[in-house]
């Protein structure tokens, strides 16, 4: 765990250390894989998906991507989009993807509802070399009396099978069960990769950004209540290469892609190395932030014990894990390249007349 005394010497000046970006997601370095490889990718827009597809072109592979179309052309013509739905029973479901034809690889990011995922799971397999299912930390049972995860954790269990509907409550659960499908569909040719909170340019949940952008703006900043308690992320572009690594070497299993556990107070500290702004942080209660129904964007709430997440078996495997204050550098310059619009309208964000008014009430 990390916490304030390890960043107190962390330079200010690192804001100045940043690149050129492609597509304004990440730095444009050209890699190549030892063979091209035909990649289906299910989803392909959103946050992963687009650092996926890149990621997978810069390598020289051949990409098709699957989804609603809500986004058609983003990629021009340097890639192959079939269109459909998950749900085998919306529109014309995964029709598309029926036949015998094959891919090297498929990367499922998009996959949140069981009966959705066995679907694609039970019509894919035997129809690619390697099945990468991305899923989640959320998986693990909470309820045990485990303080540090890993891959063997206990699973969370969901209860009621026809529950299909994703909330804070059920997410978990629901992508446990999936966790659960593809490796019983699929067996050994399934990799299972399992974030923790993902971060870094393109984020389209706002969540680290707002913390990075609230502290570089400098002054008395709001933080979370039980500072004590562990938050860990994954770079979005470190959880790429290591979705790539495993596909281009063929590796199965399950991995935990988890960065260093911060405490919150720590991770907060993390953030405030890389600004010069003179920052005071002050911690809510948990009773001010249910009152005044404050945002608290990945530090919301507690499980009341410090819950951390081992990442020994995904460095074993070729994980690498660059350092946070990289990924705050990188998030504050690509946010800061998004339309006035965009920025303005972020998800989420506690307004600065609610931190000051919360500001006063702790007094």
């Amino acid at each position: 765990m990390t916490d304030r005394r390890d960043f107190l010497r962390i330079a200010a000046g690192t804001a100045g250390a940043i690149g050129l970006y492609a597509s304004g997601l990440g730095a444009a370095t050209r890699r190549t894989s030892a063979a091209p490889l035909d990649i289906l990718i299910l989803g392909g827009t959103g946050f992963i998906g687009p650092h996926q597809v890149n990621g997978a072109l810069e390598r020289g592979h051949n990409v098709t991507i699957f989804n609603r179309g809500r986004r058609a052309g983003v990629y021009g013509d340097r890639v192959e989009e079939l269109i459909g739905n998950r749900d085998p029973d919306v529109d014309d479901g995964l029709s598309v993807l029926e036949g015998d034809r094959k891919w090297d690889v498929v990367i499922d990011n998009s996959g949140y509802v069981p009966r959705h995922v066995r679907a694609s799971a039970e019509l894919l397999e035997g129809r690619c070399r390697r099945y990468l299912y991305i899923s989640t930390v959320a998986v693990y049972d909470f309820g045990s009396d485990v303080a540090d995860f890993s891959e063997d954790g206990p699973l969370a269990p969901l209860e009621d099978k026809t529950v299909e509907q994703v909330t804070g409550a059920t997410y978990g659960p629901l992508k446990a069960e999936c966790d659960r499908i593809v490796r019983e569909v699929l067996g050994n040719t399934v990799t299972v990769v399992r974030p923790t909170y993902i971060l870094g340019p393109g984020d389209t949940t706002d969540r680290f950004t707002y913390w990075v952008e609230r502290i570089h703006r400098g002054g008395d900043v709001l933080g979370p209540s039980d500072e004590e308690l562990l938050v860990s992320g994954v770079d979005v572009r470190d959880l790429t290469d290591f979705v790539f690594h495993a596909v281009e070497n063929d590796i199965e299993g399950s991995f935990n892609a988890a960065g260093p556990s911060y405490s919150r107070e720590g991770m907060l500290w993390a953030i405030r190395g890389t600004t010069s702004e003179p920052v005071r942080f002050h911690w809510a209660t948990p009773a001010l932030i249910e009152e005044m129904e404050l945002s608290m964007p990945m530090m919301g709430g507690g499980r009341g014990r410090p819950i951390s997440f081992n990442n020994e078996a995904s460095i074993a495997a070729g994980a690498s894990y660059r350092p946070i204050t990289d990924t705050v550098v990188d998030t504050h310059t690509w946010w800061n390249e998004q339309p006035a619009e965009r920025r303005a309208n972020p998800r989420g964000w506690m307004s600065p007349e609610q931190e000051q008014e919360a500001l006063a009430r702790l007094g």
